[in-house]
């Protein structure tokens, strides 16, 4: 029994939550669309690249939620998740969770997508731990703003090493399974790294690193 983490977009989903939730919003007119979609492509770009902007994106991405009530987020995530996430689920990512979850593994996973979006996908998955970036909530309703550890590049060591101390929880035998290069602190850190569909950058240092390499794409 260990500790299996699993981050999300392009690793257990074939896609991105957070860039698709921006374009939800957008197709569904929930903010000024051609603005709030050339900043969400640009911050997809930055993420990319490693040089996000972490703050400033989660701002950009919990800004259509702000001040709503939580019957109309409902409302729209329920719609969300048919549209965009159920089409990037993947069989395998399926397949790979509950082998972990049938040989007693603790299942987590950690994302830099704020909670917002990712937890009906968490649940989806049957996962009950999931750190992701935190936004304010004053009130029962979003404010707009980040609040706590954000869990992006860095961040997902800080937030994790958080939960391993409040949970009792080790790194002991411990595996993460990462698309990214963003994700390398916290890959040199468990005891097993994988990267899943990696990126260029993951790919090249996974490879000099003997890590594992696997694909979860149909």
């Amino acid at each position: 029994m260990a500790l299996a983490i699993f981050d999300l977009d392009n690793t257990l989903l074939a896609g991105d939550s957070d860039h698709a939730w921006g374009e939800f919003a957008c197709d569904h007119g929930l903010v000024e669309a051609e603005g709030f979609r050339e900043r969400n492509d640009r911050f997809y770009q930055d993420y990319l690249a490693g040089s996000l902007d972490i703050d400033a994106y989660v701002r950009h991405a919990l800004a259509p939620i702000a001040g709503q009530a939580p019957e109309v987020l409902d409302r729209w995530h329920s719609l969300f998740m048919q549209e965009r996430i159920e089409p990037m689920l993947q069989p395998r990512a399926f397949e790979l969770v509950e082998s972990h979850r049938a040989a007693g593994d603790t299942l987590l996973i950690i994302t830099a997508t704020n909670r917002f979006v990712t937890e009906p996908i968490a649940q989806r998955f049957r996962i009950d731990t999931l750190l992701a970036c935190e936004g304010e909530l004053r009130d029962g309703r979003y404010t707009g703003e980040p609040t706590g550890i954000l869990t992006y590049a860095d961040g997902k060591v800080k937030r994790l090493h958080q939960w391993l101390s409040d949970s009792g929880e080790s790194l002991v035998g411990s595996t993460f399974y990462s698309d990214s290069h963003n994700d390398i602190p916290l890959l040199e850190e468990v005891d097993n790294a994988v990267a899943v569909d990696p990126d260029a950058k993951l790919e090249s240092h996974a490879a000099a690193r003997g890590w594992e390499i696997i694909s979860l794409r149909s």
